[in-house]
C-alpha cells in the first residue's frame, strides 16, 4: 500500500530539485571556477548556490526532519540525525560539472529507519528527472512527461555492467565480473548510474572504494521502487546513518 505521506512530499521534492538543478545549470552555461576542498575533491559556487535553494525548502517542508547536505556536512554543520533525515548532494558529479561532459545531477533522499524510502535524481542538462516514494512508484520524467519504471532481469545475451567513469578499481571490477557473461558495459559520472539500473538500461553496478551517503540515498531509493536492490558483498542491504555518512563497497542490482 502506498505511503501516503511519501506520496504528498514527492512532488514538492521534485520541484525542489528542479528549482536547484536550474540555478546549477546557468552556473554552468556561465562557466565558473572550482575550488579544492579538504579531502582534495572540487567544490564550486554552484554546489553551495544549489544548496542554498534545497536545505531551506527541505526545512520548510518538513521541520522535523533534519537535512545532512555534502557541503553543509564538510563544514562542520551537520544536524544530528533521528530515525528519518534527508540526504542531499546538491552536485553530485562535480567533476563532470567541471569539465563540462554534462554527466551531474541534483540528489535528494530521504531515510527512514536505515533505509532510502523517497528519492529524487535530476538531471539539469538533459532535464531528465527520476523519483520514487516507495515499492512501485518509480518513474522517469522526460520532456514534463513522467512514465513508469522498472528493473529488468539480465537478457540472455548478458549483462549490462554499469561503473564510474573516474572512481573504479579495474582489477576488483575484473575479478568480481570473473565467470559472469558481460555483454556490454558503460562507464557513468553521479547517481545516473543507479537510474540505469531502475529503467532497465543495465543490470549491475558494483562499487568498490568509498561513497558517501548523499551519493548514493536517492538512488537507492529509485532503484529499490524500481524492484531492484543495494547490497554489501556480504550480501545484506546497504544501510544508513553511519559514522561520518561513509559507505563501503556495495553491489547495485536490477531484478535478481
Amino acid at each position: 500500500m502506498p505511503d501516503a505521506f511519501l506520496a504528498k512530499l514527492l512532488p514538492q521534492v521534485r520541484t525542489i530539485a528542479r528549482e536547484a538543478g536550474q540555478i546549477v545549470l546557468r552556473y554552468y552555461l556561465d562557466g565558473i571556477p572550482s575550488e579544492l576542498k579538504a579531502d582534495g575533491s572540487p567544490v564550486t559556487t554552484a554546489d553551495h548556490a544549489a544548496e542554498g535553494v534545497i536545505m531551506p525548502a527541505l526545512h520548510h517542508l518538513t521541520p522535523d526532519i533534519p537535512v545532512i547536505s555534502e557541503e553543509n556536512h564538510a563544514a562542520g554543520l551537520s544536524a544530528a540525525v533521528k530515525s528519518d533525515f534527508w540526504l542531499v548532494d546538491p552536485l553530485d558529479g562535480t567533476r563532470s560539472f567541471v569539465d563540462k561532459t554534462d554527466e551531474f545531477t541534483v540528489n535528494i533522499g530521504l531515510v527512514r529507519g536505515g533505509v532510502p524510502v523517497l528519492g529524487v535524481i535530476y538531471a539539469p542538462v538533459s532535464g531528465e528527472m527520476f523519483a520514487a516514494a516507495g515499492p512501485g512508484t518509480a518513474m522517469q520524467c522526460v520532456k514534463g512527461r513522467d512514465k513508469p519504471i522498472f528493473a529488468r532481469r539480465p537478457p540472455a545475451e548478458g549483462l549490462t555492467v554499469v561503473a564510474s567513469r573516474r572512481h573504479v578499481d579495474e582489477g576488483r571490477l575484473t575479478q568480481f565480473l570473473a565467470g559472469q557473461t558481460v555483454a556490454r558495459e558503460l562507464r557513468s559520472s553521479s547517481a545516473y548510474k543507479f537510474c540505469l539500473l531502475a529503467s532497465g538500461q543495465a543490470d549491475l553496478y558494483p562499487r568498490f572504494g568509498p561513497t558517501s551517503e548523499w551519493d548514493t540515498a536517492a538512488g537507492h531509493a529509485i532503484l529499490t521502487a524500481a524492484g531492484g536492490s543495494v547490497l554489501t558483498p556480504e550480501g545484506t542491504p546497504l544501510s544508513y546513518a553511519k559514522p561520518d555518512f561513509r559507505n563501503g563497497d556495495f553491489i547495485a542490482y536490477g531484478l535478481r
